[in-house]
């Protein structure tokens, strides 16, 4: 994944970019970067790995070289970036956030003939950033490069360009499946993925980006470039996990509707008969704990804490580079309420399910902690295919996520015919998938989200929100 923020001013946008770009450090954990501009100094740009220190500390001994009245930075999980590009375009700085999977075959028709190079990446692949802005400046302008780059990828793009007049340029993906808001102050304009981070500097809503837009923003105000395209599949993983609770994306808020969500779960359940007699219920920190407040809110369930995370140190578990190490990141992390844990029933809800790997070491926290019985609740349906838009499962591929090694391990690869039978809990080839996880994983019981509860919750048009990782139909 990733994010960005950018700010165009009459003023000095430093601060405005450093803290605002920080706020997007929930999205990514690999690189991040920042790029001012400034009229008597040009571009200023620095580029850091946040692999193991948070954005903050790494950027902070950069701001006195700073000074500007545009600037973007960036959060990113895959190359470093911004980019600094001189072209027959002029000279700017670009920043994305997407996925192209067709990229070795553009690469083999666009840029095979002498006269193109890349710098490679030390595994040999192509800047992704790099590559877009190569796309783009095929083209005779800025906005039809944009456009003619979105019709050529196979995947997902959402871009932030800076000009060398200090204006910025805004393209959001051609399906919307992530947002592009835009705030105001007296002073300018930003924009951003996550609204609560320009309401934190002082910024008002002004105008979301439909999909495929493409908008220009300056000092004085912002236009529409390039209008938006009718069709719209906003990733719905925006609110059951990777969405910050006080943003808001197509006028819903995630926090409102992880609880909204919870609570369709026990109506179900309870509907349904399969709601179990615990002591408490609680959510799997921190995405987890909404859905969960909603689910022991509806069903009338004590909620509790029975183990908190401690994060001064390590606040992401999937930082470390090796999948040992990030284990036991996760085991330090992980404190238990033993008042809370000793003789008890407990049901949990997490965000989702993906791999499983250290859900199973979650688990046997708790029953090393001295739990009765642990019930699981995803408030997701299971994942059956690895993103290929946003990548934000981090799966190679589809056999890496635990419902589909599940499928496998049971009917091998002919079991993949039927998928959208292991996905419905009420069909006996969902049954036995439940069945399954829950003797490996330790779990006395599993639930799965419905996906029509889940859209439910969402509460726009359902038409709208992809569905892929579930259903596998873009």
């Amino acid at each position: 994944m990733g994010g960005f923020f950018g700010a165009v001013s009459r003023r000095d946008v430093v601060l405005d970019v450093f803290f605002g770009t920080d706020y997007h450090s929930h999205l990514g954990t690999r690189n991040a970067g920042m790029v001012i501009w400034g009229r008597e100094n040009g571009f200023n740009r620095e580029i850091h790995s946040i692999a193991n220190s948070p954005f903050r500390t790494k950027f902070e001994k950069d701001l006195d070289t700073f000074q500007g009245t545009s600037g973007i930075g960036c959060i990113s999980d895959s190359d470093p970036q911004p980019l600094l590009v001189r072209s027959h375009l002029g000279l700017y700085a670009i920043t994305t956030v997407g996925q192209i999977n067709n990229i070795e075959q553009l690469v083999s028709r666009f840029f095979s003939d002498p006269g193109h190079q890349f710098m490679a990446m030390s595994s040999g692949r192509v800047n992704m950033t790099e590559f877009v802005a190569a796309l783009i400046n095929e083209s005779d302008s800025m906005i039809d490069g944009i456009r003619s780059m979105q019709q050529l990828i196979d995947g997902s793009m959402t871009i932030l360009i800076m000009t060398d007049k200090g204006e910025i340029i805004a393209a959001r993906d051609r399906f919307g499946r992530l947002p592009v808001l835009v705030g105001t102050n007296r002073d300018g304009y930003c924009v951003s993925f996550e609204s609560f981070a320009y309401h934190k500097l002082g910024y008002d809503d002004v105008y979301e980006l439909g999909p495929g837009e493409i908008v220009r923003i300056n000092a004085d105000g912002y236009e529409t470039l390039s209008p938006a395209n009718e069709e719209m599949k906003i990733c719905a993983f925006l609110w059951t996990y990777y969405g910050y609770p006080n943003s808001n994306y197509e006028g819903k808020n995630v926090e409102v509707m992880r609880y909204r969500n919870g609570e369709i779960m026990a109506r179900d359940e309870m509907i349904n008969g399969t709601f179990p007699h615990v002591d408490y219920v609680a959510g799997v920190p921190d995405s987890g704990l909404p859905h969960a407040i909603g689910y022991a809110n509806h069903s009338g369930s004590h909620f509790a804490r029975p183990f908190v995370k401690y994060t001064p140190t390590w606040p992401r578990s999937f930082m470390p580079a090796n999948q040992g190490e990030r284990d036991q990141v996760a085991k330090m992390k992980m404190i238990p309420v033993p008042e809370l844990i000793e003789g008890k029933k407990l049901l949990f809800v997490d965000d989702s399910i993906v791999r499983g790997t250290q859900l199973k070491g979650t688990v046997d926290f708790l029953y090393e902690s001295g739990a009765a019985e642990v019930h699981m609740r995803s408030a997701c349906p299971p994942i059956m295919y690895a993103c290929k838009f946003l990548n934000f499962s981090r799966s190679n591929s589809d056999r890496d996520l635990l419902a589909r090694s599940i499928i496998l391990e049971l009917e091998g690869p002919e079991g993949e015919k039927y998928i959208e039978e292991y996905a419905d809990s009420h069909t006996e080839r969902g049954k036995c998938l439940l069945h399954t996880i829950c003797e490996q994983l330790g779990f006395d019981s599993l639930g799965y989200q419905s996906l029509e509860g889940l859209l439910e919750a969402i509460g726009i048009d359902r038409e709208k929100i992809c569905t892929y990782c579930w259903t596998g139909k873009e």
